[in-house]
């Protein structure tokens, strides 16, 4: 079982590392930093949303809670920014799909600090790793999710 795991989350390590047209350096700034600036619009793009939404839909701000919503809810991988206590949520979706959401598009000429699969570092962590290599969150997923956080505001009010 644990050769299955180790070997999966290499093949993921590796998918993410070809974000960078010279995967080499992915491995080297994991190596040296526990994570990698690796360029959007490749691979991958983010949608980053403000702690604060993603903690009024989840009504927790408790990271074990956090990422078992977000794991059942968007079903593919979340990065958490931990450089401030209000650090935002990076969630990857494909490139070229169509965001016409309130939150913002991050995608080619922006890099993201991604941060090594398996591996601890202050400054990033994934909430929800990718399942496998190229598994990305659904777009329409996001949008319901943006959609909860406004109406719990409204209701709040």
């Amino acid at each position: 079982q644990g050769h299955i795991v180790d070997a999966n989350l290499r093949a993921v390590s590796q998918w993410l590392a070809e974000a960078d047209p010279r995967p080499g350096n992915a491995w080297a700034e994991w190596e040296r930093h526990g994570a990698a600036l690796l360029p959007l619009g490749r691979r991958f793009d983010a949608v980053r949303i403000p702690a604060e939404q993603v903690h009024d839909v989840v009504g927790s701000d408790a990271a074990k809670t956090v990422a078992k919503v977000l794991t059942a809810w968007l079903d593919g991988p979340v990065i958490r920014d931990f450089r401030s206590r209000i650090g935002p949520y990076y969630v990857l979706i494909a490139p070229g799909t169509d965001w016409d959401g309130p939150a913002e598009r991050l995608t080619t000429g922006t890099y993201l600090g991604v941060p090594r699969p398996g591996h601890a570092t202050t400054l990033s962590r994934w909430v929800v790793l990718p399942s496998y290599p190229g598994a990305l969150c659904d777009t329409r997923y996001v949008h319901t999710l943006l959609a909860t956080t406004g109406s719990l505001r409204t209701v709040g009010r």
